[in-house]
């Protein structure tokens, strides 16, 4: 029995239809894994690390971006409710569902930079503490009763100011202990972000 024209290319466009998801999925770039995230192009933790970065690169680079991140989500609470409001009610939920996750999404990163500090206790000792730094300065986003916006912002701000110290000291203990430095763009050495005004 002859198949009809319609068929035929009802046919057709099936079988197209079918092996175009397999055809564009092959030339998708495949993610590489830096730290425990896949990236540069697919990776929303440590976005500045590039492919060869080590995990310890991604983890401070991590500790940076996301803090800003959060700290550019204060700042929009900041600018719709003011300052005394952002931390009334549900004001401040945008925020304290930022810190929620990124305390989520930097616990991989973190684990793996600890391993890859084993090298040197000191290295190890400062990775926990920018840890326990990061921490208290995403919580100290909020806004202090009395606080003008200048010193707000300046005060967020040193918060950059802070990693970069702890992220010399990081690496100049692991330096001593004979871990090469990466090639990579140097995260520590990177200007700090401003908030939205």
């Amino acid at each position: 029995m002859p198949i009809s024209p319609a068929r035929l290319i009802l046919i057709a466009a099936t079988a197209c239809a079918c092996a175009a998801p397999a055809a564009a999925q092959s030339y998708l770039p495949q993610a590489r894994m830096i730290g425990g995230n896949p990236g540069p192009q697919h990776n929303y933790v440590c976005p500045n690390v590039d492919a060869s970065g080590k995990a310890l690169d991604c983890y401070l680079d991590a500790v940076r971006h996301l803090y800003t991140m959060c700290r550019h989500v204060k700042s929009i609470e900041i600018i719709e409710h003011g300052y005394e409001a952002s931390e009334q009610g549900t004001n401040a939920a945008k925020s304290e569902y930022c810190i929620d996750k990124q305390k989520i999404n930097i616990t991989r990163p973190y684990q793996a930079a600890l391993r890859e500090a084993t090298v040197s206790k000191q290295a190890v000792d400062g990775v926990r503490s920018l840890q326990e730094m990061w921490n208290a300065a995403l919580a100290a986003l909020k806004w202090r009763a009395g606080e003008s916006d200048d010193e707000y912002k300046s005060r967020t701000a040193a918060f950059y100011v802070a990693i970069d110290e702890r992220v010399a000291a990081i690496r100049q203990h692991l330096a001593g202990a004979g871990m090469p430095a990466n090639p990579g763009r140097n995260v520590a050495a990177s200007a700090p972000e401003k908030a939205p005004r």
